[in-house]
């Protein structure tokens, strides 16, 4: 599988508030697809794709964390993506993938994966081709959307993964739906 590794003089360079400027600068953006619907997420965050393994799973977890894998040592939590947009859970392929993110929470960098039907491709796309994202008429939450990018004719949604993938949101959901979330030390 293909990997995408950030290096750490990389990260040192880019200071934390200017790291969402920097992924729309670049315009990089690792492309992938979940339930047939074409997505982006800026390839600055992303520290590697590995295959979809067997999982652990953890009691007590809302139903959109499909469990944690160990990536070198580290606990690393495993959010379904279909599930966190509100859909029906995501049903494994050979062509799942995981994708691990590092985003930031309080100030503290963590990893974080996301189950994806399949990875596409890398691509670069320009501001220019950047459209604001719809307020209505997507099956996922409008703030998750930080635009919609033209690519052949056709749009993929830009997401903003730092919306998606929030800590304190997802905690917040687990309270309100009356699970827990257990603290996971990364």
């Amino acid at each position: 599988m293909n990997s995408l590794v950030k290096s750490d003089a990389q990260a040192e360079r880019l200071p934390k508030e200017s790291a969402l400027s920097a992924i729309e600068e670049s315009g990089q953006y690792l492309t992938f697809l979940q339930r047939g619907e074409m997505f982006a997420i800026g390839i600055l965050g992303i520290k590697e794709i590995i295959e979809y393994a067997k999982l652990t799973t953890v009691p007590l977890m809302p139903e959109f964390i499909s469990g944690v894998i160990n990536i070198r040592g580290a606990v690393v939590p495993v959010i379904d993506l279909s599930a966190r947009f509100g859909r029906e859970v995501a049903v494994t392929t050979r062509k799942s993938c995981i994708v691990i993110i590092e985003t930031v929470n309080d100030n503290e960098k963590i990893d974080i994966g996301i189950i994806v039907d399949s990875v596409s491709e890398v691509l670069e796309i320009l501001p220019a081709d950047i459209e604001p994202s719809p307020r209505f008429g997507t099956n996922i939450r409008a703030e998750f959307i930080s635009g919609m990018g033209k690519v052949n004719d056709n749009f993929v949604i830009i997401l903003d993964i730092s919306r998606v993938l929030s800590v304190n949101e997802m905690s917040s959901l687990a309270c309100v739906s009356g699970e827990s979330m257990p603290e996971v030390s990364l």
